[in-house]
């Protein structure tokens, strides 16, 4: 998600309502490849089993995203990747006070955390996020020889991305990391040479996800969730946001959900009561990522398994 601006992602949608207008539905379809799989595969069971037309957007800023669903015109009807607590903000928001955007009750389970190459454990013994808040432990990550070691945080957009700069500095080791903010295309180029090459190498990391499949990596250890410790203001809640924030534990258990445009109960009661109804799970889109990764469309990957269970969607439908 490399928007730098919500007004630059609100050029990308700008041109969303002449094209929507032709579709009977808009999902946008993320930069990052798991997102992208669920977003065609959404696509794919509402195709086939109500035969409407899907159209896809590229845009990919979360809060311009749950603006745009809870106008309720059409510019982007469904978002298939809510990840709880990531996106709470937003939730609480739209879904919870506004009641402009509706989740379904089904999800998948996810991760979020620090991931590093496995050599980082085996020959340099970084274990956990505390072992980060170190500048000789840092230095290991210094590609670049600036003094600082390189930790990918997330892409700009996401609120995630957000969090992870409160926990780096409440887990005490901003001071010795450039926290990057990156597309993930170039924090994946950067673990492909480190993991080629047996080098270290940092940054978030969530699940599903095809890396996980591709390389071999672990998972640093930190403080189990604690909702003391874990105090999040979004910049959209608070322009003060970093100083009433404090993260210093794990995250919560994360699952991922469907949400959509609240009007599409006047606009598509059908969609509706299947998009309740649908339930992807992590394995497949790990599944899914990974051929994704190996050069497959991902709309061919999606419309294959949604061919291959037809008994799966009708009774997602039946329900």
């Amino acid at each position: 998600m490399n928007f730098g601006s919500k007004s630059l992602a609100f050029l990308v949608l700008a041109a969303a309502p002449v094209s929507a207008q032709a579709a009977d539905v808009v999902i946008p379809d993320p930069n990052y490849i798991s997102g992208r799989t669920t977003a065609f595969a959404v696509k794919a069971v509402i195709e086939e089993a109500l035969g409407l037309e899907v159209e896809m957007v590229t845009t990919t800023a979360v809060p311009v995203i749950f603006e745009a669903m809870a106008r309720g015109n059409g510019e982007i009807d469904i978002w298939t990747e809510t990840w709880l607590p990531n996106q709470s903000g937003m939730v609480a928001k739209y879904v919870d006070e506004d009641k402009t955007v509706t989740m379904s009750d089904k999800s998948f389970e996810a991760l979020n955390g620090y991931c590093v190459t496995k050599v980082t454990v085996e020959e340099y013994g970084i274990k956990s996020v505390f072992d980060l808040a170190n500048p000789e432990n840092a230095a290991l990550f210094d590609t670049n020889g600036d003094g600082k070691g390189e930790i990918w945080i997330g892409p700009q957009g996401w609120q995630s991305t957000n969090t992870e700069t409160i926990r780096a500095r409440d887990y005490g080791f901003a001071d010795f990391f450039e926290l990057q903010s990156t597309d993930e295309a170039v924090a994946t180029a950067g673990l492909d040479r480190a993991a080629k090459a047996g080098k270290p190498w940092v940054g978030y990391c969530y699940g599903p996800h095809q890396n996980f499949a591709m390389y071999d990596i672990a998972m640093l250890e930190e403080p189990p969730n604690d909702p003391a410790n874990f105090v999040m203001v979004q910049p959209t809640e608070d322009p003060d946001w970093m100083a009433k924030s404090h993260v210093a534990s794990a995250y919560a258990d994360t699952s991922v959900h469907i949400t959509w445009s609240s009007s599409l109960s006047e606009r598509q009661p059908a969609l509706v009561n299947l998009l309740k109804n649908i339930q992807l799970s992590a394995d497949d889109v790990n599944a899914w990522s990974l051929a994704v990764v190996n050069g497959e469309d991902p709309a061919a990957v999606t419309q294959a398994w949604v061919k291959a269970n037809p008994e799966l969607i009708a009774s997602w439908m039946a329900q």
